[in-house]
């Protein structure tokens, strides 16, 4: 029974569609070819200036109400002059316990966030948002790349699968909270 149950969510994952579009928000999730989970794309476009995206960017504590799964945003170390922070990230997975995330990210301020994995239970865990100021500057284009593995034995295509429904509702918080600030 639980062969056949794995089976059929094998099945209903690489049926899916890779890429999911919402609102104007479009996500692209595909196997990773370095042997991570997954390898994730998205845009927005956003009504609001690229300094008004960034400061909901860089808020670690406005990050679990935009991120479904995240429980706490905690920032470890920073340089005082702000081009860099280490962060950790406690997120749950279901039933499963907590998943800690360490990562670093460089600023390049209103602009791009680099960020890669410096510890936890995520193996793997980089990428880069980019801002691209539109209209004059009053609208943005966010962009996101990460790959990204589960800390623990599940099936890629189940994980992408999982990624494909939370980086929309992501972006789309993102959108939410920039817009409201204005």
């Amino acid at each position: 029974m639980r062969a056949r149950l794995l089976s059929a969510v094998l099945v209903l994952a690489l049926a899916s569609a890779a890429f999911a579009q919402d609102g104007g928000v479009h996500v692209e999730v595909t196997p990773d070819p370095g042997g991570a989970s997954g390898q994730i794309r998205g845009s927005v476009e956003i009504d609001a200036t690229p300094q008004e995206v960034w400061k909901v960017l860089v808020d670690c504590d406005l990050a679990p109400r935009m991120a479904a799964r995240l429980k706490s945003c905690r920032i470890l170390e920073r340089d005082p002059q702000g081009r860099w922070d280490v962060r950790e990230h406690i997120s749950r997975a279901g039933p499963l316990p907590s998943i800690r995330s360490v990562f670093r990210s460089d600023y390049a301020p209103p602009y791009a966030i680099a960020f890669h994995r410096t510890g936890g239970q995520v193996k793997v865990l980089e990428g880069q948002w980019r801002l691209i100021p539109l209209d004059g500057g009053v609208r943005t284009r966010v962009l996101y790349e990460s790959r990204a593995s589960a800390p623990f034995a599940v099936p890629a295509p189940i994980a992408r699968m999982i990624l494909r429904h939370d980086v929309p509702e992501a972006l789309a918080a993102l959108r939410r909270e920039a817009t409201a600030r204005r």
